[in-house]
C-alpha cells in the first residue's frame, strides 16, 4: 500500500499517465496529476477520485514546453507538500511538424527531455528529504534507434518526428543512468546493501493504444490502433513506484516489470555527462 506517500505524475490526464495515477490512487497514495489543460486535468482528477474512492488526488497545472511554467509548477508543488516519495516523468509528445516553443526550443526536445531534467532537478531536495524516494522516467524501446547529435539538438537540419522521438527517448535513458550515478555519490553503483536516498530508473511501457502511439505510427487519432490498454501500459511504472523488491534498485532499464539491458550507447558515461552539462546550461540550473 502507498498510504502516506505523495506521488507526482506528469502527463496524467490521459493515456499511461492517467492509468498510473489511477493505480497509485487505488493503493492509497496522495496523487498529484500534472497536466497542461485545466479543463481536461480537472475532469481527470474527478474521474480518478470517483473511480478509486480516494479524495487525495489533485491537479497541478504545468506546460512542460515552458521552462517558466515548470519552475512555477515545482514551486507550487512545494507550497502544498513537504514530501515527495515518487516522481514519474511520463509526459511526451510527437508533433508531426517541427514546432518551436516560446523559449526557442524544438518541442519534442524540451517536453520529452529538458522537462524531465529540469522538473527532477527542481524537486530533488524534497525527494531527498522524503527518502527512500523514487524517480521513474518513462522512455521507450525505440531509444535503441536514437542518437544524440550535439551539433543539431534542435533538429534544425531536418525534422523526422519518429527519429526525433527516438533521440529524446535515448536521452531519457542517458539522463536516468547519469542521475542514478550522481545520486549514489560516485561514478559506480551504490555500495552493496546500501540504498541511495533517491533511486532513478527508466522503462519501456510497451506499445500502448494512446494518442501518442497514433502520432508515432502516423495514423489519424480517429483510427483504432492495436496495442496495450492504458492500464497494461502503466504496469511497469507502477511496479517501479511501489514494489518493495526494487526499493534500492537504481540506474536500471525495465520492461514488463523486469530489468533489461538498454542499448549499448546508453551506458556511455562521457556521453551522458556531456548531455547533462548541456541540459543544465539550457535550463539555467
Amino acid at each position: 500500500m502507498m498510504n502516506g506517500k505523495v506521488c507526482l505524475v506528469t502527463g496524467a490526464n490521459t493515456g499511461i499517465g492517467y492509468a498510473t495515477a489511477v493505480g497509485l490512487a487505488e493503493r492509497g497514495a496522495t496523487v498529484v496529476m500534472l497536466c497542461r489543460d485545466e479543463t481536461k486535468g480537472a475532469t481527470a482528477v474527478r474521474d480518478v477520485q470517483q473511480s478509486t474512492s480516494n479524495p487525495q488526488v489533485e491537479l497541478l497545472l504545468c506546460d512542460l514546453a515552458s521552462l517558466v511554467s515548470i519552475r512555477q509548477a515545482a514551486a507550487e508543488f512545494q507550497t502544498r507538500h513537504e514530501a515527495l516519495h515518487v516522481l514519474i516523468n511520463n509526459a511526451s509528445v510527437i508533433p508531426r511538424q517541427r514546432e518551436v516553443t516560446a523559449d526557442g526550443f524544438e518541442r519534442q526536445f524540451v517536453v520529452n527531455h529538458l522537462a524531465y531534467f529540469l522538473l527532477t532537478d527542481l524537486l530533488l531536495d524534497v525527494l531527498k528529504a522524503s527518502a527512500l524516494a523514487r524517480i521513474i522516467n518513462v522512455s521507450s524501446q525505440v531509444h535503441t534507434g536514437g542518437v544524440v547529435d550535439f551539433a543539431d539538438l534542435q533538429s534544425e537540419r531536418g525534422y523526422r518526428p519518429t527519429q526525433v522521438y527516438a533521440n529524446t527517448k535515448l536521452m531519457n535513458v542517458l539522463f536516468t543512468f547519469e542521475l542514478a550515478r550522481r545520486l549514489a555519490g560516485s561514478a559506480g553503483a551504490a555500495p552493496t546493501g546500501v540504498a541511495p536516498a533517491v533511486t532513478a530508473n527508466c522503462l519501456h511501457p510497451g506499445v500502448v493504444d494512446t494518442n501518442l502511439g497514433r502520432d508515432y505510427s502516423g495514423l489519424p487519432r480517429s483510427v483504432s490502433r492495436p496495442g496495450l490498454s492504458w492500464a497494461e501500459g502503466a504496469r511497469t511504472s507502477l511496479y517501479l513506484a511501489t514494489a518493495p523488491e526494487v526499493a534500492g534498485v537504481t540506474g536500471r532499464y525495465f520492461r514488463n516489470e523486469r530489468e533489461e539491458r538498454a542499448t549499448a550507447v546508453a551506458y556511455d558515461e562521457a556521453l551522458a555527462q556531456r548531455l547533462w552539462a548541456i541540459s543544465a546550461e539550457l535550463t539555467g540550473i
